[in-house]
């Protein structure tokens, strides 16, 4: 049986083991892992119960990007700089080898246009700026959102496109996004049913046509971590992805890395 057809329910058994088997990664640029601050982890024991996940599965390197969500997670640069050292002071005082650095998650809500304009923001890599939209209704701001983040002189990423369900029949709204300069990040757990079999499909459509340009695992709890496992444990992930130019491995180089003291 093809790769393609297991990926669509075949029979293949799945294989023994996940370990390293995301280490092509090299960057988590999305995920949940910073304690005490959004929905994600709670606390630094459960952090570090992810963190443990992720190096089993082969990555040593996180961007943690926590939500700004206005009435929701009122996070700044100040609240996510003060959860990120608890978390990396555990870190450095138990020697366990894990790059941490912090960026953000910022919702198209009315309260970006202020981050934006004062130009107080968390990047990745002090340039990337990775942005989401509600699941239930699309932003009509996306495309000006776009646009003034460019003319900051920063890139956007749309965190996880394959989830807005308001766009699955339309997808010339993607090659809209892709030709508006916007970058397209994968939620690694949309190509198996974590999300639903909609998801799924325009997952996989995405990434056939070569649209995605990062990955990430989203991830927020151990819920999320075993799925992860199980998703890696079954398909060839790297192997599915090489017609998209992944560059999560590339993002950050030493001269622009956070600190992480």
């Amino acid at each position: 049986m093809g790769f393609w057809s297991n990926l669509f329910g075949g029979n293949k058994k799945a294989e023994p083991s996940y370990k390293n088997r995301l280490n092509w990664v090299g960057w988590d640029i999305h995920n949940h892992i910073l304690p005490g601050i959004d929905d994600g982890s709670p606390d630094v024991e459960e952090s570090i119960k992810l963190i443990n996940g992720l190096k089993e599965l082969g990555i040593h390197n996180s961007v943690s990007t926590p939500h700004v969500m206005a009435g929701v997670h009122n996070n700044t640069p100040e609240t996510i700089k003060v959860a990120h050292g608890k978390l990396n002071d555990y870190l450095k005082s138990n020697a366990i080898d894990f790059k941490l650095n912090y960026s953000a998650e910022y919702m198209i809500d009315d309260q970006i246009d202020q981050w934006i304009e004062t130009d107080k923001l968390c990047l990745i890599a002090d340039k990337y700026m990775l942005i989401e939209m509600s699941y239930l209704s699309e932003s009509k701001a996306l495309f000006n959102i776009i646009k003034d983040i460019q003319d900051r002189g920063y890139q956007p990423i749309l965190a996880h496109p394959e989830r807005y369900n308001y766009y699955h029949n339309n997808f010339k709204i993607f090659e809209e996004i892709k030709s508006a300069g916007c970058y397209l990040q994968l939620n690694l757990l949309s190509i198996s049913k974590y999300y639903g079999e909609n998801v799924k499909t325009c997952a996989l459509t995405l990434i056939r046509a070569g649209m995605y340009d990062f990955v990430g695992t989203d991830m927020h709890h151990t819920r999320h971590l075993e799925a992860l496992k199980a998703v890696v444990s079954k398909y060839d992930v790297q192997e599915l992805l090489k017609g998209c130019p992944i560059k999560n491995s590339k993002l950050i180089e030493s001269k622009s890395e956070k600190k992480t003291a």
